[in-house]
């Protein structure tokens, strides 16, 4: 009973900890952006839907650096499908306190670099090689623990194929879980006993 007891107070003091702290050095996040959604509801025979799960450290307070996937399609009744694909790193630099937007919100900017690529089915064009990323956000924490956010990129890539260079401009939202690291709960632990 003693053991739960100690498991449970460490968990409370580190949710009302981390309410301050989300983004403080040896914290990890982890969740996904969505980003062009379209279900056709102008045109029904259309879906487009992009998924980009990440995770990240925190390297120091307000730094993260991490890696991230991506997949997306494009596709339509009688028409080509367009699949985008890429994994990499990220680097994520977060504004301090004095610039908060919100009370409970979070201005950062985003930056990636990795491998990926562009196919189109049926012969149509395709670019594989080196993407990038970079743009600003906004993350509000709904709780200490879980953020949502608002991402607007300029995204580029490079390298072979039908067409040699790509790019665009994008919005995603996303959820990101935030979860103390190791320092920080060992910090708990010792305001515990």
């Amino acid at each position: 009973m003693k053991t739960l007891n100690f498991y449970l107070i460490t968990a409370l003091m580190g949710i009302g900890l981390s309410a301050n702290a989300q983004i403080q050095r040896g914290n990890v996040l982890f969740g996904a952006d969505l980003a062009d959604i379209n279900l056709g509801l102008d045109r029904p025979n259309v879906f487009t839907a992009e998924i980009s799960p990440k995770a990240a450290w925190f390297v120091q307070d307000n730094i993260a650096l991490g890696g991230y996937l991506q997949f997306g399609i494009q596709t339509a009744k009688n028409s080509t499908t367009t699949t985008n694909y890429g994994v990499g790193v990220l680097g994520r630099y977060y504004t301090g306190s004095d610039v908060e937007v919100l009370r409970h919100g979070r201005i950062f900017g985003e930056a990636t670099v990795g491998f990926g690529g562009q196919n189109v089915s049926d012969g149509g064009g395709s670019t594989n090689g080196i993407n990038f990323s970079l743009g600003p956000g906004f993350a509000y924490f709904i709780t200490p623990n879980i953020g949502l956010e608002a991402l607007f990129k300029y995204n580029g890539l490079a390298g072979f194929g039908s067409t040699n260079y790509q790019n665009n401009l994008s919005l995603s939202f996303g959820l990101q879980i935030y979860l103390p690291g190791r320092g920080t709960a060992n910090k708990v632990k010792g305001d515990v006993r």
